[in-house]
């Protein structure tokens, strides 16, 4: 059975249903597979063939095997059928521009994002896990967004019995439209609050709750259980993992890329899971030269892989790529744990650093294994905005700041080491999800009107339809409010509703 250790090694193994029902890992660290599985080349060529949701399933099978093979294409048919994804050209269509770039869209779903790659899914894995490792609790879903997922987790788990979902993201740090979606969601156990300050404070604060042993006491005295749907928890980053193994062979059915040849992926990255799924599936097998992380003006990520120091203390931007706007990245505690020899105290101690003093160094040994699958670089949002104009000029190809981001940094990547291994950038949201940047970065008059206004503009502009999660949107007043120390108190609120829509 696939079992999971916690990357802080004070824990048993568990199966993947109960890494998937607990999200966190006891102690603040989180589930990684105590083996990953690998394919070899002719393994992989029996995949091929397959359906996207074909293809998560066995992908998740090999991955979390203690799910019923059954059981997950079942779930993937139902999360990732056609009608949520609009169109014939399945949930993740790569489309090439030419010179060996090519685009791995991923936005498709039915909240304009990447995220719903994972979130659509994660419903199914998280209530079956409840079923079989469960106590009959009601589970709360604790969510912390720069924008993206929590949209893409309300959706998901919206109207979903046994379970409540709270998301809280920070006033003044996400986009018009990305608040307006998430305010807009009409599930009865759906919950939203904005929290005075940034995307850290409001993801710190979801983890001291679940750190919090007297509110998990007095939540299990309510007969609750707390869970998460961000990608610290397992059962949402392995169908991450899906997409690349998806890029691949849509890759090689196009002659593309020669079968075993290898590419590279960029990944606009905040939280450090997208970028960390893509790493997963290197190890499961699939050819990858180089993964390329991509920050943009907050780029701690950047100046860890090249300097081997992670700090904090430093200055946080608002940006005009909202879901990337992050200092502490969660996720690269599993890399670490991997590049350390998983090494359980190691962990402690860095993650200890960063808590108490905002910052810890690696040794070269850990640094340098780092730098043989990853290179980093930022852009900053004019650099940005500068790839969004070039692009659609040169191909008439509409990207939106986090995918411009991932190009700006290519470029960086190709002029300084020359690689012309064929590339596929993750473009992450639909441009029309920011609309008034991309009109802004297109030189258009009309850029400065509301966001909801520019939606109609720059389809109108580019020729290209809006995205139709993203139509009928009008801007909605926050339901709650809270200060970061406050997170505790609305949650117990939350728990005492009856709706999520009052």
């Amino acid at each position: 059975m696939s079992m999971y250790i916690n990357t802080r090694g004070n824990a048993e193994p568990v199966s993947s249903c109960e890494a998937v029902y607990s999200g966190m890992a006891p102690g603040g660290g989180l589930f990684v597979p105590r083996s990953v599985p690998r394919y070899s080349m002719e393994e992989l060529q029996t995949l091929e063939s397959l359906s996207y949701p074909e293809l998560a399933a066995a992908v998740l099978n090999a991955l979390m095997d203690d799910y019923p093979g059954p059981v997950l294409r079942d779930f993937a048919a139902k999360a990732y059928g056609r009608p949520a994804w609009g169109g014939d050209a399945g949930p993740a269509p790569v489309k090439m521009i030419g010179g060996g770039l090519g685009f791995l869209e991923l936005f498709h779903g039915p909240t304009a994002a990447f995220k719903d790659m994972a979130l659509q899914i994660m419903p199914y894995l998280l209530t079956y896990a409840a079923q079989r490792t469960g106590d009959g609790k009601e589970i709360l879903i604790l969510v912390a967004t720069s924008g993206d997922t929590g949209k893409a987790a309300l959706e998901g788990f919206k109207d979903v019995p046994g379970i409540k979902i709270a998301v809280f993201y920070p006033n003044g740090g996400v986009s018009p439209v990305q608040e307006a979606q998430m305010n807009a969601t009409d599930g009865r156990n759906t919950y939203v609050c904005a929290v005075e300050g940034n995307f850290d404070d409001c993801q710190n604060g979801v983890k001291a709750v679940f750190g919090n042993e007297e509110m998990i006491r007095l939540l299990d005295g309510r007969g609750v259980r707390m869970s998460s749907a961000n990608s610290i928890n397992w059962g949402r980053l392995a169908p991450q993992i899906v997409y690349y193994f998806h890029a691949y062979f849509a890759l090689s059915q196009q002659k593309r890329v020669q079968w075993g040849a290898p590419v590279n992926f960029v990944a606009p990255t905040g939280n450090f899971g997208n970028i960390l799924a893509g790493w997963y599936a290197k190890q499961m097998g699939l050819p990858v030269h180089k993964l390329i992380c991509a920050s943009n003006m907050n780029h701690v990520l950047t100046d860890f892989f090249q300097t081997g120091i992670y700090d904090r203390n430093r200055p946080f931007y608002y940006t005009n790529s909202p879901s990337m706007d992050i200092l502490i990245s969660s996720n690269l505690e599993r890399l670490l744990f991997e590049m350390s020899g998983r090494d359980g105290e190691m962990i402690r101690d860095w993650m200890g650093g960063l808590a108490g003093k905002g910052r810890f160094q690696v040794g070269g040994t850990v640094k340098k294994a780092m730098n043989e699958v990853l290179w980093a670089g930022f852009a900053t949002d004019e650099e940005g905005s500068d790839m969004i104009r070039e692009i659609y000029e040169q191909n008439h190809y509409v990207m939106d700041p986090h995918t411009a981001v991932g190009m700006a940094v290519y470029e960086q990547y190709r002029n300084q080491t020359g690689d012309e291994t064929l590339t596929l950038i993750d473009a992450t949201a639909s441009p029309f999800k920011f609309s008034g940047s991309v009109l802004a970065a297109l030189g258009h008059p009309a850029a400065e009107r509301n966001e909801f206004e520019t939606l109609k503009i720059l389809s109108d502009f580019t020729g290209e339809p809006a995205h139709p999660a993203l139509l009928g949107l009008e801007e909605r007043p926050r339901r709650r409010f809270c200060r970061r120390d406050e997170m505790e108190p609305m949650i117990l609120s939350i728990l005492d509703s009856d709706s999520g829509t009052d």
